[in-house]
């Protein structure tokens, strides 16, 4: 039977043309929207390329819905043998400009969904001694950026989770990897910039023009390095069948410079290798 991938935050961008690209590399793929409504794209994309989804809903901010979710996809198959993090939430705005409640659902679909959805799958595949992670972090996960202090914060966090667990879940058969895209062009972007403008627009003194200066500079990096959800979707499956994957993977050249500039090996393996020596029994 072919292996059956996990798929989360499908109803556009990189969710979406992950999960018909792991279908057309023959996965089996249950796509997971947060809202069923909005799967109208994703049915007509799969049908565009003669593939099948199986399509379920999934809340990852929510520990009852992925209970749900985990429960009703292995009472209907063997196992989940690799699990894409994907789904995300992005609210623009410093630390003086953005709610209490805007900061919470950031870290609730950003870290904690990951953190929820990793630990539900996970004992499946350490008792088989295989299975995949594969997260979609940014490079805002490894470099903040002005205005983005809740979103990097979260995916600062979501890069410390899955970096200490990568050695331990290797030494049980599990492999673990973080892709780190730069500037794509997807309606997750334009989502966050909409519900973001009220935000940045708010009368607290010294920030107009910054943001202003800010949001016209990344326009030009966007319009000259930005990339598709289809061309994270291509590194995504091949990661996903990389006999022994590297730990992080930048999707870019333009992503790939601005990590040198901070890590010395960007492929996080001299990481993964120092600490997976020290689980191992010295001989």
């Amino acid at each position: 039977m072919p292996r059956l991938a996990l798929v989360t935050g499908c109803s556009s961008g990189i969710g979406l043309a992950t999960a018909v690209s792991l279908a057309g590399a023959g996965w089996r793929v249950v796509a997971t929207l947060r809202d069923l409504s909005k799967r109208a794209a994703l049915d007509a994309r799969a049908q565009q390329a003669g593939v099948e989804l199986e399509v379920r809903e999934l809340d990852v901010a929510e520990p009852a819905s992925i209970s749900r979710c985990i429960a009703g996809v292995l009472a209907e198959h063997d196992a989940i043998d690799l699990l894409v993090n994907n789904a995300g939430f992005g609210q623009l705005g410093s630390v003086e400009q953005v709610s209490p409640a805007a900061l919470e659902r950031t870290f609730a679909t950003n870290f904690f969904g990951v953190w929820n959805l990793t630990r539900a799958v996970l004992p499946g595949m350490r008792e088989r001694k295989s299975g995949r992670i594969v997260t979609v972090t940014s490079i805002g996960g490894l470099i903040g950026q002005p205005f983005n202090d809740a979103y990097c914060a979260a995916k600062f966090a979501v890069e410390g989770m899955m970096e200490s667990l990568a050695p331990v879940a290797r030494e049980l058969g599990v492999h673990v990897s973080l892709v780190e895209p730069g500037p794509v062009h997807t309606e997750f972007v334009a989502s966050t910039r909409a519900k973001s403008a009220d935000v940045l627009a708010s009368g607290v003194p010294g920030y107009a023009k910054l943001v202003a200066n800010y949001a016209a500079s990344t326009q030009s990096v966007f319009a000259e390095h930005g990339q598709s959800g289809d061309d994270v979707a291509k590194l995504v499956v091949a990661i996903a069948s990389e006999p022994r994957p590297h730990l992080r993977y930048a999707t870019s050249e333009f992503a790939l410079g601005l990590i040198r500039q901070k890590y010395v090996d960007p492929s996080g393996d001299s990481v993964l290798e120092l600490f997976g020596a020290r689980l191992r029994e010295k001989t």
